[in-house]
């Protein structure tokens, strides 16, 4: 018999007007069992989760991953310098991609925004679109190839210090009933959490993510941002993340960053990502997986290969 999904919610920002809270409510956990949270994404303020603590009734137990690493790093600077020439080594491959990314998606923004045959558009349109898919899909798999020679040489999980934080995490999460994940920088959270491995030691506690953390527990992070400072931007597969959920994009602060109301943009990143579900996590937006439908809460929507924006149902895959 196979293993039932996890439980997993996923929260927009919450620092306006938290509802972590009311998610947490919603799992009907004992009442006294405690909640272990990941704050690595903050970086050195890592520790100030008062507010967060306070909001969850004083049962948070903060695991401490951004300070555990940055001790691995200090105490096995050979490790330290593997994971920088890994980073680098990602960075350069990134800015590879971005730039074929870059040709790619103008060349099926045009052909979505041309009026003509739609019999002759229509093949057009979707060979435009598959190109931008696999070339995603190429990217995602280089990138693991390069996680995977970095595990296969170094063997992190087998280090003294790593092996040391990982028994302390084991022994804090058997005293827990649930894990938060909160925002903050995706790309370090994603890599101080993998250094330890946390998602293999959780065991069947069910999750819940917002922000940052929300795209973190998913099978891919993927950046987005539609009008940035330095110009017009394009959605780009970052990297692979923690594969806590699949068959969901999550997009915090979705209406400050995504042109929402440009039909075109939609459609081509909801086409871009399906059959997975491209959602937009705004505050008080929220989605539950609960076996396998993904449902959301009132007012959470997705974006459309129609280039509309609909409320979030099931199932999703």
């Amino acid at each position: 018999m196979s293993t039932p999904p996890r439980r997993v919610i996923l929260l927009g920002p919450q620092r306006a007007t938290p509802i972590v809270d009311a998610a947490v409510e919603s799992l009907r956990l004992d009442p006294k069992a405690r909640i272990a949270a990941v704050t690595a994404g903050w970086e050195e303020r890592e520790p100030e989760d008062l507010e967060l603590g306070e909001h969850l009734g004083g049962r948070v137990v903060n695991l401490g991953i951004y300070s555990r690493g940055d001790d691995v790093y200090r105490r096995d600077p050979e490790l330290h310098q593997a994971l920088r020439e890994r980073h680098d080594k990602l960075r350069r491959l990134q800015d590879l991609y971005r730039l074929r990314l870059a040709h790619a998606l103008e060349a099926a923004r045009e052909l979505l925004r041309l009026d003509g045959d739609p019999a002759l558009l229509g093949p057009e349109r979707t060979a435009a679109i598959e190109a931008v898919r696999m070339l995603d899909q190429q990217h995602l798999e280089q990138q693991k190839a390069i996680h995977a020679e970095y595990v296969d040489r170094w063997h992190p999980d087998d280090r003294d210090a790593v092996v040391e934080h990982r028994h302390q995490l084991a022994k804090i999460l058997d005293d827990t009933g649930l894990l938060c994940v909160a925002g903050g920088h995706v790309g370090i959270l994603v890599n101080r959490v993998r250094l330890f491995d946390l998602m293999s030691l959780l065991g069947d506690r069910p999750v819940i993510g917002w922000s940052a953390g929300a795209m973190a527990l998913t099978q891919r992070i993927v950046l987005f941002h539609d009008h940035p400072p330095q110009g017009a931007g394009d959605a780009e597969v970052f990297g692979p993340a923690l594969g806590i959920c699949d068959c969901i994009v999550p997009l915090p602060h979705a209406s400050q960053r995504l042109q929402l109301d440009d039909p075109t943009r939609v459609s081509i990143f909801a086409r871009r990502f399906q059959p997975d579900l491209a959602v937009a996590l705004d505050a008080r937006c929220r989605v539950d997986r609960d076996g396998e439908v993904w449902c959301g809460q009132p007012g959470t929507r997705q974006l459309a290969v129609s280039g509309e924006l609909l409320e979030v149902g099931g199932p999703a895959c």
